[in-house]
């Protein structure tokens, strides 16, 4: 072994030790409030990230779209394999500069929230997607306290996965994770329209 491999295998060794200390003292286990936010595009993507690696895990979960109306989409489709292992709401009217109704959004982001409130309530479900719930609070569609606290409040082991750009400061604070996604170049920019298996 040459002196470089020796001095690399030690690093190695030395940081594979404070790793496993580091692993080996997290001992609680709990279901996470997980927001997913900022101006970059993947926020519910990675969601459906988490939904699909819950479903391996052989666990049933929900999705409730807040805002998003019907669209076609390919992960529609795709869960639609798993059967009554997914429970799927899009109950959006569309986005908000679309229906120009707020009467109408509001009504819509309500009866979402009241569906949402269900799937927390069903001890089947381990996972529970509320897409674009951040856009709802953003408007002031539903009251952020209420929420926050429904949310901060949920059964024990429930994972809740929140998403959409503008996180209000007091989701942030509840949460157990945060991630901003940023928005460093975007195809749509240069002209690139909403593509089947990329957006939708």
């Amino acid at each position: 072994m040459s002196d470089d491999d020796a001095r690399h295998r030690a690093k190695m060794e030395k940081r594979k030790a404070v790793q496993d200390a580091e692993v080996a003292a997290k001992t609680l286990e709990k279901g996470l409030l997980l927001v997913h936010t900022g101006p970059g595009k993947g926020k519910s993507t990675a969601a459906l990230g988490l939904m699909l690696r819950a479903l391996g895990r052989g666990w049933r979960v929900g999705m409730v779209q807040f805002i998003k109306g019907g669209w076609d989409t390919g992960e529609r489709h795709a869960v639609a394999a798993f059967g009554d292992r997914v429970v799927w709401h899009t109950l959006g009217e569309g986005f908000t500069w679309e229906t120009q109704d707020k009467a109408r959004d509001i009504a819509a982001c309500r009866h979402a929230w009241e569906v949402a409130a269900g799937l927390m309530a069903d001890p089947t479900i381990r996972l529970l997607v509320l897409d674009e719930l951040n856009i709802a609070l953003r408007y002031d569609y539903l009251d952020l306290d209420a929420v926050v606290e429904a949310l901060r409040t949920r059964r024990p082991d429930l994972h809740v996965v929140v998403t959409g750009r503008n996180a209000k400061p007091a989701l942030i604070e509840a949460a157990d994770l945060v991630t901003e996604m940023g928005s460093v170049k975007h195809h749509f920019a240069a002209g690139v329209k909403a593509q089947e298996g990329i957006e939708f």
